[in-house]
């Protein structure tokens, strides 16, 4: 039985199979999504999505839709589905659908009176094209499949309106045709594995509606051009592939590349197998370099999330040489920053003053998981370098106090921690001064470079310096940011201090060093728990706190401010879990197993195998944002292999 299995029942009911959304990727930036019964609610959606370098490398949705007839004795049954204006669905294809199963391939079953058709869909890896499967399982009589193209050529953000601008040529290849609308753009290439039969009939389709968009309240009605379709004649027990690319490839090569790349895939019949498959889809690779991307389907290379997910996506998947080569990228792009002021032109935000601690954090994690001494041979310099960076003020908006030996930031005019909602550029939390997070970062980060530098005589002297600054942050630490009530300050700013209850606490209790003894861990803990702790993770702000949103819901401002004021982030659970654990060791592993339960709930929910960006802070606590969330999926990793290590040991 598969573990992600969708029956007739709630596909036919749009009002569940809507809600319900897969995602393929090609590990090159380019990707598939849509909803399981094929009706794209989202202008991102889209069945070829690439990156073009030429415009920017953002994602632009060349082919938007393919919709395909089954035709028997003259009489077509139209399989595809779109919304338009109005609220009208047409041609209510998913009336056909029996069955979607997401094991390996996602496969969909139709069934028209007496004829059975399966199609599967899969990406190439690191080339963009999509192949789909199509497999006549049962017929009667004489069957022919009609495919017609709705393209699009625009970028993933952006809508088209019917216009004439667009190239109508359509150039045949072998097994199909090639088209491009717009100058600047790559050439679409449609062919088959049989030959196929090319109907010219070009006609703009008017006024489809993508009804997440209208939720969201952006523009979400656009014009695709459908230069006309494809028949092809199909016998029972045949297939035919379809491929959808940016080059030309030979027909009889598709069956051959469909089946190098189903051997490739890992099942998804397991909660840890759905997370591993979805950890891989943010994975791009670019030439010699190895990147992250945040999420789909908006996502793009960021160095705060790189840092964050990249022992999750990695390491807990066993794809140690993964780590090291994203690492290599980050890196040297930090790296770069430090000696010239330059961010880096690919990975966005390297210059944001908590990057440097994400990144030693990232190493930590490769030396818990791999070994001290590979991680000394691989990072001893770079470690070296961003922590003599660090404690020399060295970063234009990260300072250490002389006195106390804390880092300082100005977050008053510009976002510079994760919680980055703006209005206007001006941030929402105007997180400034001594940042809980920050500092308890910087603290983990001076003990683990001491821990690498052991052993090492001709560095024993920075060590002692490293372990010196230490010393001499703990105490101020624990002054500045432990309260009365038991719990961190979210930020302290000259007078003011911050007493919202948020989770970075989360993150300065569950390093493994941390300036909190174990009481004052436990103390925080307890706060941490009774209010912010949910099935899907912490919340961002406590129900008790002034201003808490717990649904990310409304206009685009009014999402951006509820952005940090109440949803629940899933990859808090991964510091709240070695904090649980390092509290109450063996006894607390039964807990955090129990709270994964909310985790694995969500593989058949919102993008099935994967996890959102963010959840509501209140029941039933349903998906919004990203459908797909790098840092989400590598914590909730990270914390499954945790919880395995603990019950090994």
């Amino acid at each position: 039985m598969s573990y992600l299995k969708f029956d007739k029942n709630l596909l036919i009911n749009l009002d569940q199979s809507l809600t319900k959304e897969m995602l393929r990727t090609n590990q090159a930036g380019a990707y598939h999504c849509t909803t399981l019964v094929g009706c794209n609610t989202r202008k991102q959606h889209g069945l070829l999505v690439i990156p073009i370098p030429e415009l920017g490398n953002k994602p632009h949705v060349l082919l938007s839709s393919l919709d395909e007839t089954v035709i028997q004795h003259g009489a077509p049954f139209n399989l595809g589905i779109h919304r338009y204006q109005g609220g009208v669905y047409s041609p209510n294809g998913h009336k056909y659908a029996r069955e979607f199963d997401c094991e390996g391939v996602p496969r969909m079953t139709y069934r028209v009176g007496g004829v059975i058709l399966t199609k599967e869909k899969i990406f190439i890896s690191h080339e963009n094209r999509i192949l789909i499967r199509y497999t006549l399982v049962e017929a009667h009589s004489a069957t022919t499949l009609r495919f017609k193209p709705f393209l699009a050529f625009r970028e993933s953000n952006a809508l088209c309106m019917a216009n004439g601008a667009i190239n109508r040529d359509i150039r045949p290849v072998e097994n199909g045709v090639a088209t491009c609308l717009y100058d600047g753009f790559p050439t679409l290439y449609m062919q088959f594995s049989h030959k196929a039969t090319w109907v010219d009939e070009p006609n703009w389709y008017n006024g489809i509606e993508y009804v997440k968009d209208l939720e969201r309240g952006v523009p979400y009605c656009e014009d695709l051009w459908v230069p006309g379709y494809f028949e092809v004649p199909i016998k029972k027990g045949e297939s035919i592939i379809f491929s959808a690319g940016v080059s030309e490839i030979k027909p009889r090569s598709l069956k051959k590349m469909y089946e190098v790349e189903i051997a490739s895939r890992t099942p998804r019949t397991s909660f840890f197998n759905c997370l591993k498959n979805a950890a891989k889809q943010f994975y791009i690779k670019d030439g010699d370099n190895m990147y992250v991307i945040s999420g789909f389907p908006w996502g793009t290379v960021l160095a705060r999330n790189t840092f964050m997910a990249l022992p999750g996506l990695t390491l807990a998947i066993d794809h140690r040489a993964d780590f090291e080569a994203i690492m290599a990228t980050g890196s040297h792009a930090l790296e770069h920053f430090m000696a010239t002021g330059q961010p880096s032109q690919r990975i966005h935000g390297i210059e944001l003053p908590d990057i440097p601690l994400w990144a030693m954090w990232a190493v930590q994690q490769y030396g818990k998981t791999v070994g001290m001494e590979r991680a000394r041979e691989l990072y001893t310099e770079f470690v070296t370098n961003v922590i003599d960076y660090i404690l020399s003020s060295l970063h234009p908006n990260l300072k250490v106090n002389e006195d106390n030996g804390l880092l300082t930031t100005n977050g008053t005019d510009h976002p510079v921690s994760w919680m980055n909602a703006n209005h206007n550029g001006r941030p929402i939390i105007p997180r400034s001064g001594y940042l809980v997070e920050f500092n308890a970062l910087w603290y983990n980060a001076l003990m683990f470079g001491a821990a690498l530098l052991e052993g090492n005589e001709a560095l024993a002297g920075r060590r002692q310096a490293w372990l010196d600054a230490a010393e001499k942050m703990k105490q101020p630490f624990v002054d500045m940011f432990l309260n009365d009530s038991g719990y961190l300050f979210d930020y302290v700013d000259g007078n003011y201090a911050s007493p919202e209850v948020r989770p970075n606490m989360a993150v300065a209790i569950g390093l493994d060093y941390s300036p909190l003894d174990r009481r004052q861990r436990k103390g925080v803990l307890d706060v941490v728990t009774r209010e912010l702790l949910t099935p899907k993770g912490l919340r961002t702000l406590s129900p008790k706190s002034y201003g808490y949103r717990p649904n990310y819901l409304g206009s685009p401002d009014e999402r951006e401010q509820a952005l940090h004021q109440g949803p629940a982030r899933p990859w808090l659970m991964g510091f709240y879990a070695e904090a649980y654990l390092k509290v109450f060791g063996h006894s607390g592993v039964g807990y955090i197993d129990r709270m994964l339960i909310g985790f694995e709930d969500e593989m058949g929910q919102g993008c099935i195998g994967s996890l959102s960006q963010l959840y509501d802070g209140n029941p039933p606590f349903r998906g919004r944002g990203a459908v797909s969330h790098a840092t989400n999926v590598a914590e909730v990793l990270r914390t499954v292999r945790l919880v395995k290590r603990f019950i090994n040991d």
